[in-house]
């Protein structure tokens, strides 16, 4: 730990000591609340079946969300914020985990200056790993006075801030994933939310349950499957406790208003399965994404040339080997624009629509570089005899 210590702003807290539950409690949890089969037992419905306790039907599906590569030989970083997703993952994994496993369970907090209970989040974290006996580790991060938010937001640039940290202390303890307690719900507010935004169908897939994190890192979401209702219930029969982030009520925040005004209305009239029908159109729009991203990267091979001034050139070609079709050139730029790492969040689809225009509109025939496009991150397009040309901020024609 010394190594990381010396490289980053980290506290830890914890022992490294195996050990059972402590401190939590578990009031209610000899309740029953599923059938899983026609067994000898309780008699539910006049007929006697096996019901299983809600926390080890909760359990067993973060079990069954984790990735199959890994196994409790191997360490694994738990995102910790204090708020109830994240502590049903922490109790989650805590009470899964063999005893000889707890140690290399890591528990990974992020202390921002944004708010004032900052620093009672941060202990309420620390004294929860203390009593599970797993380790900590915490980061303060100033977003406001790091210089990261410039452009981006204070919402990304904490994002940015939180992610390189757990991937540096994935690196530190040898940890092949980090683990989020992102829910149902989260995934329908995000899906909605690039909806409104403007989106194309890869935005609609909503958050991946595995992707990369950094290299030889990836990021898992375990609990992507359960509702926060589900998450709630599951700590109040386990007796866990959370701390309540108060921004999660400001209104100021695009999503905030999606989760208490327009999803929570229409689940509450006219669309109760508002949520899940959100969902299961990202998982549609997930299954063409991939079996696009074939046919785009093979556009990209066979129609995307890297200029010696740091520009690219996607040749005009492209157009008739999409078969003109405009939402596939849309996605193609999407998949530059993450190629390249450039800013894709004020990426709208109204970009989209000016960059895919110059390649497709009528003008562009003529081969005639008229028309140019200042884009988010600056990034800048110009249409070129052969198509078009985009200049990432420091290219020499930029």
């Amino acid at each position: 730990m010394a190594q990381l210590e010396d490289k980053v702003d980290v506290g830890h807290f914890g022992s490294r000591s195996a050990g059972r539950l402590g401190g939590c409690g578990r009031p209610g949890e000899s309740a029953w609340v599923r059938s899983i089969g026609s067994r000898s037992g309780s008699k539910v419905g006049g007929s006697e079946k096996e019901i299983t306790p809600l926390p080890a039907v909760f359990e067993a599906s973060v079990a069954a969300g984790l990735p199959a590569s890994w196994d409790w030989q191997q360490p694994m970083i738990l995102a910790v914020s204090g708020g109830a997703d994240s502590m049903a993952l922490l109790r989650a994994v805590a009470s899964i985990a063999p005893s000889a496993a707890r140690q290399r369970v890591i528990v990974a907090h992020v202390e921002y200056d944004l708010r004032d209970t900052a620093e009672r989040d941060r202990r309420f974290v620390i004294a929860q790993a203390e009593r599970l006996q797993l380790v900590c580790h915490w980061q303060h991060c100033p977003v406001i006075d790091s210089g990261e938010a410039v452009g981006v937001g204070l919402e990304a640039a904490a994002r940015e801030l939180r992610y390189s940290f757990f991937s540096r202390l994935a690196y530190a303890h040898g940890a092949r994933h980090v683990a989020t307690g992102h829910t149902l719900d989260d995934q329908a507010e995000t899906i909605l939310h690039r909806i409104l935004r403007g989106t194309g169908i890869a935005g609609l897939a909503g958050m991946q349950r595995n992707r990369q994190l950094a290299e030889g890192v990836s990021l898992v979401r375990p609990m992507l499957g359960l509702r926060r209702r589900q998450v709630e219930e599951y700590l109040r029969v386990t007796g866990t406790s959370w701390v309540q982030d108060e921004s999660n009520d400001d209104l100021r925040f695009a999503r905030n208003i999606l989760r208490h005004r327009l999803l929570a209305e229409a689940e509450q009239g006219p669309y109760p399965g508002a949520t899940e029908a959100i969902v299961r159109l990202g998982e549609q729009a997930a299954t063409l994404t991939a079996d696009r991203a074939v046919t785009i990267e093979h556009l990209i091979e066979r129609a995307v040339e890297r200029q010696l001034d740091g520009s690219l050139l996607l040749h005009g070609r492209v157009t008739e080997l999409a078969g003109g079709d405009r939402q596939l050139l849309a996605d193609l730029f999407i998949s530059l624009w993450k190629q390249e790492g450039w800013p894709r969040r004020d990426l709208s689809g109204r970009h989209l629509g000016q960059l895919t225009l110059m390649i497709t509109g009528p003008e562009a025939v003529t081969g005639n570089a008229v028309t140019t496009a200042s884009l988010p991150g600056g990034i800048r397009a110009c249409r070129h005899p052969q198509g078009i040309q985009l200049w990432p901020p420091g290219a020499s024609g930029n």
